[in-house]
């Protein structure tokens, strides 16, 4: 069937007018035979209370007109619950705030100039166009929202349904809705709160159908929403080609002076070659050096654009992968997660805790979700949603409508609360397309990018100012020679170029462009390494100071253990444990536990330990279904596919927990769970108040409080205990004696290194807003009025995470690199100490302590108690920023692990941040330097092995650099003005060739060297530590010696040492010093991979083919240029004997550099103090002015 003309849909760009109601039915275009829930008018429309789940099988939110000044949800008639809105936050409109003008806003859709292509698209099976859906937030518009009907119309317009989401078997998509269609189902939206609740929970079996109406092709999912909407893609970073990197090469203001030199000197070369008379010894060659300067030109533009461009391309390919990440949305009913570029408008989106907002959207419900928009809006207030059905009753009962926000904002974050919300624009349609687009084109200058920088532009000062005398002294010698120079005026100017050319050659050689190149390779190869062990970089400048980090703080769960959570032991009431003994039984105590008595002689496995299966047999009905609510209600994880299997999304903790009431207490579906219950307020957990709670209105009429956290905190809330749990569910007070058992039984459980999770309940006959008030804001509330005292305690469980493997010779592995390993973690200090002795975090000297204890002590006191602190337990986010704050201001350089949304602060206060790839929240991941994919303490330790080659990288390369241009200047000067005709020992091409090995070849040589475990044995260096060291020092200022003294008595003495007579022989002389000049950097190149006092070179060296590779480039070209170079590179062919002695020269190189390491730093330190005058401690200093703490200190002495 052929799509209906345009002009059939209302123009889209024309003012929407009220009494535009639907007049046509729609155009259906299904072919006979299909299905009948297939039938177009069997789209989704928003009908009952609970068809709008926050959760699949939660309960609903439905309707309510009353709206209350409270920040949460509320219970009102029909027993029915509604969010409810507070004056904190303002909606900025579009148009007047008047409800008249927002019903009958004729500029509410009309396209912005510019962007009238965005409101009509060809064949739009869609009510609405990318342009309608861009009008709802540009800026927020309630206008926008009524004039497109509302979520009831955007339901239907981007025929999606509210419950269900789309369908996963979506494809081309069949028949139209108009945008008058869309419109009126608006009138829908007055029989919700008419509309019956369900007794038994929607089916899901036909899910989605309604609303695809689709014919299937495999291969082209949601085709026609994709071409309409397109997905969440932004456009590829735009990376230049090689030719535009050429061009950029090329701007360097030397190459180009030098150009221009070297077309003179082509010119007035072609000009005797061609106007000149020549002999058979003077044959027509002196356009040569003209095109080979131009050619050594070319070459170094090919080379350092090409590696600019490989650059590039994985610059990109890594930015791509730090913006990849999933999201969880409602596909056919079922909850699944997906990339968050395969999102698509129309689909249903989980907001949680924690989530970065991936595309602009409508708030379809939840549970007080508020957003910190700031990144975005510049807004610094949090920002409220409220339900969009609840807005658009407002709208049209005239309501309050400034505090209305039902706009999900692309890139904002999620600080509280659940919720779902439609996606009604993606990609660059979306608020931050726009803005990431213009981000893609920035890059941060590293802090060593930054240093070298500066260096460069000193070492390129002193070249200057050494090409400038050199000048000076030449033309002065040019000028007293004129005027008894025999020479023809063609052969003064080229005399006069030559000048020139070999002063601009001096600068190219003192100019260090390789070494911003070399910080950018290291950097490039180093990330691209880094992500197949598992760090994902985000900021470059974490990998350089990730080397020299000086103490981290890490998470225990998921990063020190598997973060696969199972419940192995539990106690119900004081009377009733069980335990699954053969995985509980193979947890020792922690090394340096000490069993009590009690626990010697009551162990778990007694009388009353038996198995979970005969544990659940013991218990009544109702007790069973108190703790299966107790566990399934009050939580935020739910059923799902997780790593491409049916299971449980969400916190490990919670999952632990629900796969236990699925395999004991017989949970058939979380979904179907939540769906019957009638949740009235849910608190998420949140890592300040170690607790989550859920209020729900029971069968009698009455509230019920489910709480579960931290054990230890909640028994104190206590009043009461289960009384019998083979019975019916009763209470009676509980005593001294059972809070001491109930001590005692969470102590057992930590000291085998379970995490401890407390279930506990309390019933009311009403639930108020003054009780959500009391549970919201008074989290310290100690008055009997407290909804979180007089708790009835249910039972406590130990869940058993075991250590990751290598874990422990991960943590020693820091130590031996002098890097102090800190604990930071939510769990009680039993448990803490005892998994941070196994890790070998916990050493002799070192102390435990609680975050609530270390918050209160003074600076003062906090100083002190650092460097021995190595566990910080039952800490808050607060707690942990506070300590990265301490260990700053004492001068370390910190590293942090963090997944939670309250640790964005650590994370973004400490020097380099770790954000969990798996656990970690999205909000924690943007405030990352570093995302650890796997979750792996391990991981971190390869970023610090990285971080550390990283600088290494640099500071070889500097070595070299720094030797080879002294060398190269003092060289090229001496022996210009030692000339009668002021000419250099190294001709400008020749000079342009080791230029080319001392800027690319070594950069690439020198950069790409992986890190060694040998890396590991130092201390990180400090922060203000130079960029080149006395032992840096030592060896550019000997192997400059030995080079300049080797070449310039070959130079000046070479004829009379070695017995030259011959004119041919005279005529070698001058390459044999070109040669043996290069090869003595071939082998200094080897000798620069050690920087310390070490004579093992070679370490590694079969780990880095690059390395390998490129020296032998090196030594393949120099043997061609003296054997075929001829003219062009002023060389003649050498014999056996000169060869021998330019490579043993140059290998001596490698015997000059063992001596100089047995010198000892002090002597050299005492002979040129001056020059080193003012620089930071060097290594001989650093061990008495930055001592290590004396855990790690112990640890040392221990290994010795």
């Amino acid at each position: 069937m052929n799509a209906p003309p345009l002009q059939d849909h209302p123009d889209p760009t024309a003012p929407l007018q009220k009494d535009q109601i639907c007049q046509q039915p729609l155009r259906s275009a299904e072919p006979s035979g299909v299905p009948p829930h297939s039938e177009p008018e069997a789209v989704t429309p928003l009908k009952r209370d609970e068809d709008i789940p926050i959760l699949p099988g939660s309960a609903a939110l439905p309707v309510n007109e009353t709206f209350s000044g409270g920040s949460s949800v509320d219970l009102k008639n029909n027993d029915h619950i509604a969010t409810a809105y507070s004056g904190d936050t303002y909606l900025p409109n579009s148009g007047s705030s008047k409800e008249g003008d927002i019903m009958s806003d004729e500029e509410a859709l009309r396209p912005d100039l510019g962007s009238e292509a965005n409101f009509k698209i060809e064949d739009n099976k869609f009510a609405f166009s990318p342009g309608q859906m861009s009008k709802l937030l540009n800026p927020k518009s309630l206008s926008a929202f009524y004039a497109l009907g509302g979520i009831a119309g955007l339901e239907k317009g981007l025929r999606t349904s509210l419950q269900y989401g789309l369908s996963s078997d979506e494809t081309v998509l069949n028949g139209y809705v108009s945008f008058k269609e869309a419109k009126a189902t608006l009138a829908n939206v007055n029989a919700l709160k008419k509309t019956p609740v369900p007794t038994s929970p929607l089916p899901i079996s036909r899910a989605g159908t309604a609303v695809s109406l689709s014919r299937k092709h495999p291969d082209m999912p949601f085709q026609d929403r994709k071409r309409v909407f397109k997905d969440n893609h932004l456009p590829a970073r735009k990376v230049y080609n090689i030719f535009q990197l050429m061009w950029a090469t090329y701007q360097d203001q030397v190459l180009i002076l030098l150009t221009v030199a070297a077309i003179i000197s082509l010119a007035i070369g072609l000009y005797q070659t061609f106007g000149t008379v020549h002999t058979p010894t003077n044959p027509p060659v002196e356009w040569i050096e003209g095109v080979a300067i131009l050619a050594a030109i070319v070459i170094i533009v090919v080379v350092g654009s090409t590696n600019d461009y490989q650059k590039e391309r994985q610059f990109t390919k890594l930015y791509k992968k730090t913006h990849d990440r999933t999201v969880r949305v409602i596909r056919s009913g079922t909850s699944q997660e997906i990339s968050i570029f395969g999102i698509l408008v129309g689909d249903v989106v989980h907001l949680e805790q924690g989530d970065v907002i991936p595309a602009d959207g409508i708030f379809i419900d939840g549970y007080n979700v508020r957003c910190d928009e700031s990144s975005v809006t510049g807004e610094s207030d949090l920002m409220r949603k409220q339900p969009a059905y609840e807005v658009f009753q407002a709208i049209e009962g005239h309501k309050n409508l400034p505090t209305m926000d039902p706009f999900i904002i692309s890139g904002a974050k999620v600080v509280d609360g659940v919720g779902t919300f439609l996606v009604t624009a993606t990609g660059t349609s979306s608020s931050q397309g726009t803005i990431l687009m213009t981000l893609q084109e920035q890059r941060d200058i590293t802090p060593l990018q930054s240093r070298l920088n500066t260096l460069a532009g000193h070492i390129a000062k002193f070249g200057a100012a050494a090409a400038l005398l050199l000048f000076i002294i030449l033309f002065i010698e040019f000028l007293a020679k004129l005027s008894h120079s025999t020479n023809t005026p063609t052969q003064k100017g080229q005399t006069f170029v030559n000048i020139i050319i070999i002063t601009l050659t001096v600068v190219v050689i003192a100019v260090p462009e390789g070494l911003p190149l070399a910080v950018t390779l290291a950097l490039a190869f180093a990330t691209t390494r880094m992500l197949k062990g598992n760090n994902l970089v985000r900021r470059l400048k974490a990998c350089e100071t990730m080397g020299n980090a000086t103490d981290v703080c890490t998470d225990k769960t998921g990063t020190l253990t598997q973060n696969r959570m199972t419940v192995v032991a539990g106690t119900l009431g004081t009377s009733s444990r069980f335990v699954d003994k053969k995985a509980y039984h193979s947890i020792a105590p922690g090394p340096n536990h000490a069993m009590t008595r009690a626990e010697q002689a009551t162990p778990i496995g007694g009388v009353d330990g038996v198995t979970t299966d005969e544990f659940i047999g013991y218990l009544s009905d109702d007790v069973k279904l108190l703790f299966e609510q107790s566990i399934v209600i009050n939580s935020t994880a739910f059923e799902g596919q997780a790593d491409g299997q049916e299971g449980f999304i969400g916190s490990k903790t919670e999952t632990a927990l629900l796969a236990f009431s699925r395999d004991y207490l017989g949970t058939q579906s979380v979904s179907a769970a939540r769906g019957n219950a009638k949740i009235v307020q849910l608190f998420p957990f949140d890592a300040s108040r170690k607790y989550m709670a859920t209020v729900v209105k029971i069968e009698n009429g009455k509230y019920r409080l489910y709480v579960k956290g931290a054990p230890e905190v909640l028994l104190r809330k206590c009043t009461r205990i289960l009384r019998d749990p083979t019975k019916e569910v009763s209470d009676t007070t509980i005593t001294a004696d059972n809070i001491q058992h109930l001590d005692h039984v969470i102590t057992m459980y930590a000291s085998r290194s379970l995490r401890t999770i407390g279930l506990l309940y309390r019933d009311f006959e009403q639930w108020s807003e003054e009780d959500t008030q009391a549970i919201q804001y008074s989290l310290d509330n100690a008055s009997p009025e407290d909804p979180l005292n007089n708790l009835v305690f249910l039972a406590v469980f130990g869940i058993r995470d075991p250590l990751r493997n290598g874990v422990r010779e991960a943590v020693q592995a820091c130590q031996n690199a002098g890097v102090f390993v800190r604990m930071v973690t939510g769990d009680n200090v039993l448990t803490a100490k005892v998994i941070a002795e196994e890790c070998g975090i916990l050493s002799r000297g070192g102390k435990v302590m609680e975050g609530s204890k270390f918050r209160a002590l003074s600076k003062s006191e906090m100083d002190r108690i650092i460097p021995q602190l190595q566990v910080l337990a039952r800490s808050s986010p607060t707690d942990k920023r506070i300590l990265v704050r301490r260990l700053k201001d004492l001068g370390k350089i910190v590293a942090v692990t963090g997944d939670g949304t309250n640790d964005a602060l650590a994370l973004k206060t400490a020097d380099v941040g770790f954000s969990m790839g798996i656990s970690g929240t999205e909000v924690a991941k943007e405030a990352s330097d570093i995302i650890l994919m796997d979750d792996n303490f391990s991981s971190i330790v390869k970023a610090i092995m990285w971080g550390r080659a990283i600088n290494d990288a640099v500071k070889k390369f500097l070595q070299f650099q720094v030797t080879i241009s002294i060398t190269t200047v003092v060289l090229t000067f001496v022996s210009a003005v030692a000339s009668s005709k002021e000419q250099s020992v190294l001709t400008p091409v020749q000079l342009m060739w080791v230029n080319l090995i001392q800027d690319t070849m070594a950069a690439l040589a020198l950069a790409t060297d992986p890190p060694t475990p040998s890396i590991l044995n130092r201390r990180p260096e400090h922060r203000s530590s130079p960029l080149i060291t006395l032992t840096m020092w030592k060896m550019i200022i000997g192997q400059a010696t030995y080079q300049l003294a080797v070449t310039l008595i070959l130079y000046f003495g070479g004829e009379s040492i070695l017995s030259y007579q011959s004119p041919r022989e005279h005529a070698q002389l001058p390459t044999l010093v070109f040669n043996t000049f290069v090869w003595m950097q071939i082998f200094n190149q080897i000798n620069n991979r050690r920087l310390d006092n070490k004579f093992n070179i070679f370490e590694g060296i079969f780990s880095n083919w690059f390395f390998i590779a490129i020296s032998v480039i090196m030594m393949g070209c120099q043997v061609m240029i003296v054997f075929v170079g001829g003219t062009a590179f002023s060389a003649r062919r050498l014999n056996r004997a000169q060869w021998l002695y330019s490579v043993v020269l140059g290998a001596l190189s490698i015997l000059v550099g063992a001596v100089i390491r047995l010198i000892p730093d002090e002597h050299f330190e005492k002979r040129y103090q001056r020059l080193l005058s003012g620089q930071a401690p060097t290594a001989l200093d650093e061990e008495q002015l930055f001592p290590l703490p004396i855990p790690l200190e112990e640890i040392r002495e221990d290994e010795a």
